[in-house]
Parts: C-alpha cells; structure tokens; sequence
C-alpha cells in the first residue's frame, strides 16, 4: 500500500485539505450567529474533525514518501475522523433552515445520536456512507442557500464540487495502487475542494452573515 506516493504528490495532498480549512473557518464565522447554538456546535466539531482526518492523511503519505515511517494509523484516520466530521457538518448546517427554536435542542441531540451510532464498528463502510452523504448533504444545503439568494453559480460550484466528489468515489473503487492513479485522485479532489471553496466564497460576498 502506497507504492506508489512520493514527496510531490504527498505536498500535493495538502491542497485539498488547505482549500476545505479556509472554506470550513469562513462558514464558521459567518454562520456563529445565524445558526442555532446546537447546529453551529456540530457544524464546527464536524468541520474540525474532517480537516484533522485530511490532515493526518496527507501526513502519512509525507511520512511515508520521505521513508521516516510507514503510521497506517494516520491513515486510517482519514474515514474514521471525516465520516462523523462531515456527517456533523451536514446536520449542523441543517440549522439554516430550522423553523423557530423550540426544537433546538431535541433536533441538536438526535443529530449527535445518528452521527455517534456507526463510530463503534470495526469496518471503514460506515464511514464511507458517512463521508459520502455528509459532504454531499452539506453541498446540496449550501447549494439551496445559494439559490435562495439569487446566486446562480453557487449552485453550479456546489454542484461541480459533488461531481468531483463523486468522481472519487469511484476513482476509489478502481484504485490500484499506481503513480498516476494517485495523480489522478489527487487533482480529483483538489477541484473538488476548490469548487466548494469557491461556493463558500461566493455565499460570503452574498452576505451570508446577515441570513436573507
């Protein structure tokens, strides 16, 4: 496993996880005060959790290219830390479109629960179900938010970032180990990342701070 990384492409990896930091720390600050305390608390535990999983993979692969170790535990730590984190990430934003704040707390707790459930078991599926419908899901509520506000690309970038996204998924499913697979998937989910980022920043400038 990991035949075929080496240092370029472990710097490279850093992109993607760079690109979704600026994006998750500008949602965080212009959502502290729109969103219901409950919601904003899962929006940033699930934000910090799915940059800390990027960020222990792109180390391991920088470890493991320059020959310093071989820590699959970093590894690892990619699905077992973005799966809850993005699935928090999509619950939290939800909160956007919660309806007074009566329910906060009950809807708060049952979003804790359904994310919490899966961490116990021992194979990565969960975790990839997790990751898929979390950042998928939070793409499609900023993709609406977006709309709402009369901004036609931010869905389009929404939307291109869950292309992407997709694509490495199956990318995942046809990965064999080689240098320019990993090339490949590296750039996948770099555009991905950009094209959520460049949502965020445009849901920014349409003065997402103020809601509608």
């Amino acid at each position: 496993m990991g035949g075929g990384i080496t240092v370029a492409m472990a710097l490279v990896d850093c992109v993607p996880v760079v690109l979704f930091l600026v994006a998750a720390v500008i949602l965080q600050r212009d959502l502290y005060d729109r969103l219901p305390k409950g919601a904003y608390s899962l929006v940033a535990a699930g934000s910090i959790m799915a940059f800390l999983g990027g960020f222990m993979k792109a180390l391991w692969k920088l470890l493991y290219a320059t020959g310093v170790c071989d820590y699959v535990l970093l590894d690892h730590a990619l699905f077992t830390l973005q799966g809850p984190g993005f699935l928090l990430f999509f619950l939290g934003l939800t909160g956007l479109f919660w309806k007074g704040g009566a329910g906060e707390k009950s809807a708060a707790s049952h979003a804790v629960l359904a994310a919490g459930a899966p961490v116990a078991t021992t194979t990565s599926i969960p975790f990839i179900v997790m990751q898929v419908v979390g950042l998928g899901g939070a793409q499609v509520l900023l993709a609406v938010e977006g709309a709402r506000r009369g901004r036609r690309l931010v869905p389009v970038a929404f939307a291109l970032a869950l292309v992407f996204m997709l694509g490495m998924g199956y990318l995942g499913a046809k990965f064999d180990d080689s240098s320019s697979m990993h090339w490949v998937a590296q750039l996948t989910n770099t555009l991905s990342m950009a094209c959520f980022l460049w949502g965020t920043l445009m849901l920014h400038a349409a003065g997402l701070k103020e809601g509608e």
